[in-house]
């Protein structure tokens, strides 16, 4: 057994039919984890399931669709993981939207609450319904994938950036209620990733340019980049983290 082993863990990551949260759920498979492969559309769900399947020569990967803004579909892929996994180990919430670019003093307040109900609210309701597993097994790890631009201000996507503050704080009230019980909770905090999510930023070659030109790394980050630290956090390489975050930026805040 290594550090990085996750074998027979259960794994639920949330957002990962593409970008990050794909590349979240390939690599704790590759480490021996199951998991649960979800989104809003179960077409997208199978493929990534199949593929990590064929890829690993196993049935590894199961498919749960699940729009993250409702209670009620995040109880039934809950209970839905019970019953074709048996209880939850690992909870990465990665899923998260942005409808809205431009001034705060603009932006409509159903694209606010929007926001802040699926990257912060959502959430929490999710950890409420894991903890119950982790709690009973004395064991457990709840990862927010959060983002640099909670530590900053912005212009563009400001309302973005507060929900992404909240979840940092999220994860220590987490940490702090349920580190008596062996269940750690932390975050990790990207920069600016090639992927569809955040494809206005960076979707033309000067646009990627200048982006990237502030980074000590000179690049932009690949999904590939956060899925390390995601199976660091959930492993026993990251047995005695908890209440934090990873910040993975190329070294942008640096």
């Amino acid at each position: 057994m290594t550090l990085f082993d996750l074998t027979g863990k259960v794994a639920l990551v949330t957002g990962s039919t593409k970008g990050i949260g794909k590349a979240i759920a390939e690599r704790l498979a590759e480490h021996g984890a199951r998991v649960v492969v979800s989104s809003r559309k179960p077409d997208a769900c199978e493929q990534v399931a199949a593929g990590i399947n064929e890829a690993r020569r196993a049935s590894v990967a199961v498919p749960i669709a699940c729009n993250i803004n409702y209670k009620e579909q995040l109880r039934a892929l809950v209970d839905e993981t019970h019953k074709r996994l048996g209880p939850i180990d690992i909870l990465i919430c990665n899923a998260a939207l942005n409808p809205a670019y431009g001034s705060m003093s603009q932006i409509a307040d159903d694209a606010f609450d929007k926001i802040l109900g699926a990257n912060i609210r959502s959430n929490h309701w999710l950890a409420q319904l894991v903890l119950p597993d982790m709690i009973a097994r004395r064991d457990g790890a709840i990862i927010i994938v959060s983002s640099i631009g909670g530590y900053r201000g912005s212009t563009t996507i400001g309302t973005y950036c507060i929900s992404k503050a909240a979840d940092l704080q999220l994860a220590r009230n987490l940490a702090v209620e349920n580190g008596p019980h062996n269940v750690r909770v932390n975050c990790i905090a990207p920069g600016l990733v090639k992927t569809d999510f955040a494809r206005a930023l960076w979707d033309t070659e000067e646009g990627e340019r200048r982006a990237s030109s502030g980074t000590p790394l000179r690049r932009l980050g690949e999904p590939d980049d956060i899925a390390g630290a995601a199976v660091f956090l959930a492993s026993r390489a990251g047995a005695w983290m908890t209440g934090q975050s990873i910040i993975v930026d190329g070294g942008a805040l640096a």
